[in-house]
C-alpha cells in the first residue's frame, strides 16, 4: 500500500476455544478436543506451588526499568518488532525529524548516506537540536536529554513545530537505544558540538568542537545493534531510496541528496548511487511519474492542495488508470500510513459523494448505486495531510486515528472535487461511466454468488441432507457437520436459522489419508460435503467461493465421535488446507455428562473431568443427578444450543 515499505503479513490465525455455555467451537488447527467446562483440571500440586509463589513474591520482585532499558528489553513495543521492516523504522524516525525541520520552514536540504558498513548518516541544515542545559535535568544538556529520555522532545507544546511526524517523543531516543554506536553533531550559533553513544549510553560529555562558519543543523550517524536485529543487520538501499524520494515529493520545499556506497548496490535494487531529489510539483509530479507509460481515463489527475482553516493543510493527487492497477499511498505529516486511517476515509467519502451528486445533477440515476470502493478500488491515489497533534495507532504510526481528520479531509477535498467535475464535464463523464460500470460488475458478482449459493442449496436439499441458513452471503454464517440424522435433527431444531446451516453425515466417512481421488469423488458423504461448501478441493480450491464463514465439525463427545472428527480433519487437511490456514475450520466441544444438583447444572467433557467437578462444584448433601449423553441426538435441542451451538 505504501510506496516506502514492502509489507508481509506473517500472522496466522490461532486456535480459539470456547466453552459450550458461550458458544461454541474451537478451530481445528490444533487437532484435539477441548473441554466443555469453564476451566481445565488443575495439577495435583497446584496449591503447594501457589503457596510458594505467594510467599516468595515480595517487593524485591518489582523491577523498575529506567532510561532506555525498556526499549532494549521490548523493542517490539516501540518499533513493531526486530525484523527488517522494524530496522527501517529506525531510518524513518531520523529522517522524519529532519523533515519536521523542513516542513516548519527551518531547513531546505537533507542529506542521506548509507555507508558500506551499514552505517546511516542523516544531515539537515535546520536549527540544530538545542545544546544548552535542560532546566529539569541538572547537569545534562537538552541534547542528551532528548537522546536518553523517552517522551522528550520539542513537539508536544506546538511552539517549536506547528506540525510534525515524530509526535510520540520516542524516535531519536529509541534509535539511540537500539544502535551499537550513534554519533551526533550539532552546528548551532556558529559552534559545533558532538557526542557519542553506545547502546544508548553516552561515552562522554557533550564536546565543543570549536567555531564553524556557514554551517548549521544536525548530523546523526548510527549503526543498528546486532544484539537486537540479529547478526549483520543491513538496510536495503532501494527501500531507503524510495523513502527519500517520497519525502521529497511530499514536501516541495526540500531538496534531499541521496547517496549510497556502490558496493551495496545491485542491478535489481533500482536505487542509484547518488541523486538529488527535488520536486516542485509535489504529489502531482509523483503520480505522473508513477503512471509513466500507462493510459488513464483523464489526461490530467485530479490534484491540488489547500489550507484547512488554520488546522493544517492537505495535498492530493488521484488518477484512474485504464488497466485498473491502482494503489493508495497516504501520509500524515510526511509519515507513511500504510494501514490507512481517518484521512483515507475522508477522501473515500468525498469522492463517492461527489460522483453521486454529479450523477444526480446530470440526471444519471445509476450513480445512486456508487460506493466508495467503486470509486477508489482501482484508482491511483496520493494523499498527504498536515495537522497539529495527530493521533496514531501504536508507536510505528501506521494508521491515523485522529477523528477530526475525516471531516476535515472530506469537506475540504469534497468542495474541490465538485468544482473539478463541474469545470471538466468530459473528464467527469468518463470517470462517472467508469465507476458506474465497476458498480454494475460488483452488483452482478454479488447476484451471481447469491444464485450460485441458492442453486447449490437446491441440489442438496434432500431428506436428511443440507438444511441451509437464510443469509444470502457467507459473512457471519456457519455450517455444522454432524454425525447421523438423529444429531442432525437436534441441531436443526436448535440452530439459528439465519446464520447456521446443518449437514448430517451418515456413519464414518472415508479415510482419505490413503484414498485415491476417484474414491473420494465416489464417496457420497464427501461429495455432499464438497458440494455444500461450494469452494472445490485440491488444486481447484477457491477460498472466495466458500459458502460459509465457519465450518464446524460437531461430533459426539465419545471415542467414536473423536474418530469421525479425526477423519473429517484429515480430509480437510489433505484436500482443503487453506480452510485451516485461513481460520475457517472449527471443532465443536459438546459435553459427555450433565451433572445437576438442585438448580445448579454443569457439564463435563469426560469421566476424569466429571470426577473433578463432583469434588469441586458439589459439596452439599442434596441428591446429584448425572446424565450421560449417548450422542448429540440424545440432547434436547435447547441444551445443544446452550452448550455447543
Amino acid at each position: 500500500m505504501s510506496d516506502l515499505f514492502d509489507h508481509a503479513d506473517d500472522n496466522k490465525p490461532e486456535a480459539v476455544k470456547k466453552s459450550p455455555a458461550k458458544g461454541k467451537a474451537a478451530k481445528s488447527s490444533k487437532a484435539s478436543k477441548a473441554s466443555p467446562a469453564e476451566k481445565p483440571p488443575a495439577p495435583a500440586n497446584r496449591a503447594t506451588t501457589k503457596d510458594k509463589a505467594e510467599k516468595g513474591y515480595s517487593g524485591k520482585d518489582i523491577e523498575v526499568l529506567e532510561g532506555l532499558e525498556p526499549v532494549r528489553r521490548r523493542p517490539g513495543m516501540y518499533i513493531g518488532g526486530t525484523d527488517e521492516r522494524a530496522l527501517h523504522h529506525l531510518a524513518a524516525e531520523i529522517i522524519d525529524n529532519s523533515m519536521d525541520e523542513a516542513v516548519a520552514g527551518h531547513a531546505n536540504r537533507i542529506d542521506i548516506h548509507l555507508a558500506e558498513d551499514q552505517t546511516l548518516t542523516v544531515t539537515d541544515n535546520g536549527r540544530g537540536i538545542p545544546v544548552d542545559s535542560h532546566p529539569k535535568f541538572k547537569g545534562k544538556s537538552a541534547l542528551e536529554v532528548i537522546l536518553t529520555t523517552l517522551h522528550s522532545g520539542g513537539k508536544f507544546s506546538g511552539d517549536a513545530y506547528e506540525t510534525s511526524g515524530g509526535l510520540h517523543g520516542v524516535g531519536l531516543s529509541v534509535v539511540n537505544a537500539l544502535s551499537d554506536l550513534l554519533t551526533i553533531e550539532v552546528a548551532r550559533d556558529k559552534k559545533l558540538w558532538s557526542q557519542s553513544y553506545v547502546r544508548g549510553v553516552p561515552q562522554g560529555p557533550l564536546k565543543n568542537e570549536g567555531a564553524v562558519n556557514n554551517r548549521r543543523g544536525t548530523t546523526i550517524t548510527f549503526h543498528p545493534d546486532a544484539k537486537i536485529f540479529g547478526a549483520r543487520p543491513h538496510f536495503r538501499p532501494a527501500t531507503l531510496y524510495r523513502m527519500a524520494r517520497s519525502k521529497a515529493y511530499l514536501f516541495r520545499g526540500v531538496e534531499i541528496r541521496w547517496s549510497c556506497d556502490p558496493k551495496l548496490l545491485s542491478a535489481e535494487d533500482g536505487a542509484p548511487p547518488e541523486e538529488v531529489l527535488h520536486f516542485p510539483g509535489g504529489l502531482e509530479d509523483f503520480l505522473v511519474s508513477k503512471l509513466a507509460g500507462r493510459k488513464a481515463l483523464t489526461p490530467v489527475p485530479f490534484a491540488g492542495r489547500t489550507q484547512l482553516n488554520g488546522s493544517g493543510k492537505l495535498e492530493w493527487a488521484v488518477a484512474w488508470p485504464l488497466d485498473e492497477v491502482g494503489f493508495f499511498n497516504s501520509y500524515c505529516n510526511t509519515v507513511p500510513t500504510p494501514l490507512g486511517g481517518t484521512h483515507e476515509l475522508g477522501l473515500r467519502g468525498a469522492l463517492a459523494k461527489g460522483l453521486r451528486s454529479y450523477g444526480e445533477l446530470t440526471n444519471n440515476k445509476q450513480a445512486a448505486k456508487i460506493t466508495a470502493d467503486d470509486v477508489v478500488g482501482e484508482a491511483c491515489i496520493m494523499l498527504s495531510l498536515f495537522i497539529k497533534d495527530p493521533q496514531f495507532q501504536g508507536q510505528t504510526k501506521e494508521r491515523l486515528s485522529t477523528v477530526e481528520a475525516q471531516k476535515l479531509v472530506e469537506s475540504s477535498l469534497g468542495d474541490h472535487f465538485d468544482h473539478w467535475l463541474s469545470a471538466s464535464p468530459d473528464m467527469a463523464k468518463a470517470i462517472l461511466e467508469h465507476v458506474i460500470e465497476r458498480a454494475e460488475i460488483r452488483l452482478k458478482r454479488r447476484h451471481d454468488k447469491k444464485m450460485k449459493r441458492q442453486s447449490a442449496t437446491k441440489r442438496l436439499r434432500l431428506p436428511g441432507k443440507l438444511t441451509d441458513c437464510t443469509n444470502s452471503t457467507a459473512q457471519g454464517t456457519e455450517i455444522f457437520l454432524v454425525e447421523g440424522d438423529s444429531a442432525g435433527g437436534s441441531a436443526k431444531s436448535g440452530r439459528q436459522r439465519k446464520t447456521q446451516a446443518v449437514l448430517p453425515l451418515r456413519g464414518k466417512i472415508l479415510n482419505v489419508a490413503s484414498a485415491t481421488m476417484d474414491k473420494i469423488q465416489a464417496n457420497q458423504e464427501l461429495s455432499d460435503l464438497i458440494e455444500a461448501l461450494g469452494c472445490g478441493i485440491g488444486d481447484n480450491f477457491m477460498p472466495d467461493d466458500l459458502r460459509y464463514e465457519r465450518v464446524i465439525i460437531m461430533t459426539d463427545a465419545d471415542v467414536d465421535g473423536a474418530h469421525i472428527a479425526s477423519l473429517l480433519m484429515t480430509f480437510f487437511f489433505k484436500e482443503m488446507p487453506q480452510l485451516i490456514e485461513n481460520g475457517n475450520l472449527y471443532l465443536a466441544m459438546p459435553p459427555l455428562y450433565r451433572i445437576t444438583q438442585g438448580a445448579k447444572t454443569v457439564y463435563a467433557r469426560d469421566d476424569a473431568h466429571k470426577d473433578e467437578l463432583m469434588k469441586k462444584e458439589f459439596t452439599g448433601k442434596a441428591k446429584i443427578d448425572i446424565s450421560r449423553f449417548k450422542g448429540l441426538g440424545e440432547m434436547p435441542p435447547k441444551q445443544l444450543k446452550e452448550t455447543t451451538m
